[in-house]
């Protein structure tokens, strides 16, 4: 596919914004982990301060630093010396690739003339929205709903500030057909889940996986939902299979398919539409 004109004249970030969206993403990266840690757990976001889940101890500040204080602590803690999973360094470093890849993004779904920093401050919104309900459906199989309810609210809100900028005949379609995706993936998925349900004779979807179809709907419009769940279907039958062959998916075995919505979205903004359309055979 030829890439649009239009697109290559829009400036790209410098090198100095780049490294700043790193570090922030890195930052927010850090505070995703203690969300995806507690709140599963009903405990306070902000007491007591970051401290060793194993001991208790609070964390001196620079141990906090984003991978850095991971990689100086050789990933034990410095006082009882129990392992800290690698996966505190591997969230902050996605956060921080997320944030960047932003600042490059094409999305689509946000009308035809946004201003590009609301773009970038929505897309790191919804990204970093992404990943705590990404880690806890794959540690607990749950999608918390106030995660889901509120950040379909924040989709709607960003969909009407940003499409009420470029107009008021923009901003009221955008906002209709970002309610219409909404509701498209709640009940889209819970009448999928049913039949399902029905046909296997154990649940198939959970009710989590509606809500977050909604919440993505509220971000991506009707065609961006489509094809999120679309790279969902692809994604999560590949896994499935590759993990029943190899034995580490039991007949049984449940797989979390939030994981693989969240990565279509993600995916959708980043990329925008057409790149999707034309890489799935979609486009006329």
């Amino acid at each position: 596919m030829a890439p649009d004109p239009l697109l290559l004249m829009v400036p790209r970030p410098s090198p100095f914004w780049l490294w700043l969206a790193c570090l922030l993403g890195a930052c927010i990266g850090s505070l995703l982990n203690v969300v995806a840690w507690r709140l599963p757990r009903e405990e306070s976001l902000v007491r007591p301060p970051s401290h060793c889940p194993h001991c208790g101890t609070r964390l001196r500040w620079h141990d906090n630093i984003p991978v850095l204080g991971w990689l100086l602590l050789r990933g034990r803690c410095r006082h009882c010396g129990a392992a800290i999973s690698w996966r505190y360094p591997l969230v902050e470093l996605l956060t921080a690739g997320l944030w960047v890849a932003a600042l490059l993004a094409t999305p689509s779904a946000m009308g035809p003339d946004p201003l590009p920093w609301t773009l970038v401050a929505a897309g790191w919104l919804l990204l970093s929205w992404l990943i705590p309900l990404t880690l806890i459906d794959l540690d607990r199989l749950w999608l918390p709903e106030p995660l889901c309810r509120n950040g379909l609210l924040l989709g709607l809100g960003c969909t009407a500030l940003i499409g009420f900028a470029q107009g008021e005949g923009v901003g009221r379609d955008l906002l209709f057909h970002h309610l219409a995706a909404a509701g498209v993936g709640l009940l889209g998925f819970e009448s999928v889940s049913a039949i399902a349900e029905k046909l296997a004779g154990r649940p198939a979807l959970g009710l989590g996986d509606a809500k977050l179809a909604a919440l993505l709907g509220a971000w991506l419009g009707l065609t961006g939902l489509g094809l999120t769940v679309a790279l969902a279907v692809l994604g999560g039958a590949a896994v499935g299979i590759v993990g029943r062959l190899s034995g580490r998916l039991g007949p049984l075995q449940p797989l979390p398919f939030g994981p693989f919505l969240t990565a279509g979205g993600a995916a959708v903004w980043l990329l925008g539409h057409d790149f999707w359309l034309h890489q799935l055979g979609l486009a006329f």
